[in-house]
């Protein structure tokens, strides 16, 4: 199957099209440089892809934008196969396109295998933090087990159902709530 450059594909999907013209976007992950040449990371939702760029003004969109890590990039390019890739495939000297620069410091290290902040950091940056691998494998373990559950349940006919929740304090969105006795004290439903 060809894939046309407006078509879009995950990285996951990359093994099947060696020797293609692809699509990916997604977050530019790091950029290491080893002897002339650079490897950039694309991260999307499903994995990440490695990029071979052997011309240093391939990246002058990401330079010239001050883009760090997070830039949401889109790379079109050959796709190669490579036992030294970290997924056994790569693109080679890819045309990279800047969709959004990010050029703040980040909360935290993306690139690190491990997420190393402090609680308060990752609730007040989640939005970003939360696109770290690791925390994306917590949320899919999650999603799996609820999906393990709820087929379970409906294979034994159970009827899922969304009740109203019960909570400390009124909402500040304005929507309608009222106070209820529970357990000897005042909650919302």
């Amino acid at each position: 199957m060809s894939i046309t450059t407006n078509e879009t594909i995950r990285t996951v999907e990359l093994a099947e099209h060696i020797g293609e013209h692809v699509r990916l976007r997604g977050w530019l992950h790091a950029i290491r440089r080893l002897g002339g040449i650079n490897f950039l990371l694309l991260r999307d939702g499903w994995g990440i892809a490695q990029a071979v760029i052997s011309e240093e003004s391939a990246l002058a969109p990401l330079q010239a934008a001050g883009a760090g890590a997070e830039s949401i990039i889109a790379l079109e390019g050959e796709v190669v196969a490579s036992e030294q890739a970290p997924a056994g495939v790569e693109l080679h000297n890819p045309q990279i396109t800047l969709l959004n620069a990010v050029t703040e410091t980040l909360p935290a290290a993306m690139h690190k295998r491990a997420l190393k902040t402090s609680l308060p950091t990752l609730l007040d940056h989640a939005v970003v933090l939360n696109r770290h691998p690791s925390r994306r494998a917590i949320f899919r373990l999650a999603a799996a087990v609820m999906a393990g559950f709820r087929q379970t349940l409906l294979m034994k006919h159970f009827t899922e159902v969304q009740t109203p929740k019960i909570v400390a304090s009124a909402t500040e969105g304005g929507a309608n709530v009222f106070p209820v006795s529970y357990f000897a004290q005042t909650a919302y439903l």
